[in-house]
């Protein structure tokens, strides 16, 4: 797979726009990506990828940098910006998607691990320690929207953080009954969106008087009261975020954890990394598919 890959990844760094050449650099942001990607797609260390024993002559590049110059060059702030730019020239976001859907997913480190970012929160099946992915999905594989947090910060939370990046359109936005608060109906309705999800008590009368509640909330637990076969249809179609995960996790070279080099500040990109893998790999096998 990683031949397949391999070629497709290189043709989209290439495509990225030149920057501003700063002579005091030996080491080109395409070859510091090109390293980086050659590290991440073989589920291996930096330090693996920056020696010349570790890569095929023909992909080699005449110089590697060093781990020490890998390191410092990805801590800077251009790394997000190329990265979004570099899913972009794979696959382009689709914000205006009728429907959208919402979710996190946890990436758990073990219970001893010295990183100072991961946090204790709920994870799959009870307390864990690590962090999470929370994404808005349209139908395609590239989130529309995507954040990693540790894992004790509010689902809730990120995904007011999300929302806020979106143009307004009308649609739907598909959860589950976490996300049901008033401050996200209203959010949601702020962008033209309805928010579908079940209700967070579903055993409940009522919300309770003690609070004045969204009326877009209120109407969509009068829905969900009766038998709607169209918002029953809307809930059923959240399930499909578990596919999106799916695609991003279960194939070799995929999401499946963080390795145990991967901490701290090296979370957000190695994530993002695997994304852009995800999306290379999705051009190999239209590829395949029509060859």
């Amino acid at each position: 797979m990683e031949r397949e890959l391999w070629p497709i990844l290189t043709r989209a760094i290439q495509r990225l726009p030149r920057p501003v050449i700063n002579l005091r650099q030996k080491h080109s942001m395409r070859c510091i990506l090109r390293v980086y990607f050659w590290a991440v797609l073989h589920d291996r260390p930096i330090s693996w990828a920056c020696r010349r024993c570790n890569w095929r002559r023909a992909d080699s590049a005449a110089t590697l940098p060093s781990q020490s110059t890998m390191s410092r060059r990805l801590r800077q702030p251009w790394v997000t910006r190329v990265l979004e730019h570099l899913m972009d020239l794979l696959e382009p976001s689709v914000r205006q998607a009728l429907i959208l859907m919402l979710d996190g997913k946890p990436l758990v480190v073990a219970r001893h691990s010295g990183d100072r970012r991961a946090t204790i929160g709920r994870g799959s099946g009870g307390l864990a320690r690590g962090y999470k992915i929370h994404a808005i999905y349209a139908e395609k594989s590239r989130p529309v929207a995507y954040r990693v947090a540790p894992l004790n910060v509010d689902e809730r939370v990120m995904a007011k953080d999300m929302l806020s990046s979106l143009d307004a359109g009308p649609g739907y936005l598909l959860a589950d009954a976490n996300y049901d608060t008033n401050p996200l109906h209203e959010q949601t309705a702020q962008l033209q969106r309805i928010l579908v999800a079940p209700p967070r008590y579903p055993n409940a009368k009522g919300l309770g008087a003690s609070r004045r509640h969204s009326q877009h909330r209120i109407n969509m637990l009068d829905r969900m009261r009766v038998f709607n076969p169209f918002i029953k249809m809307m809930v059923d179609m959240r399930q499909r975020i578990e596919t999106h995960w799916a695609n991003l996790s279960n194939w070799g070279g995929g999401l499946t954890h963080l390795p145990p080099w991967i901490r701290g500040h090296r979370v957000e990109p190695y994530v993002t990394a695997k994304i852009i893998i995800r999306l290379a790999k999705n051009l190999a096998t239209k590829h395949t598919s029509h060859a």
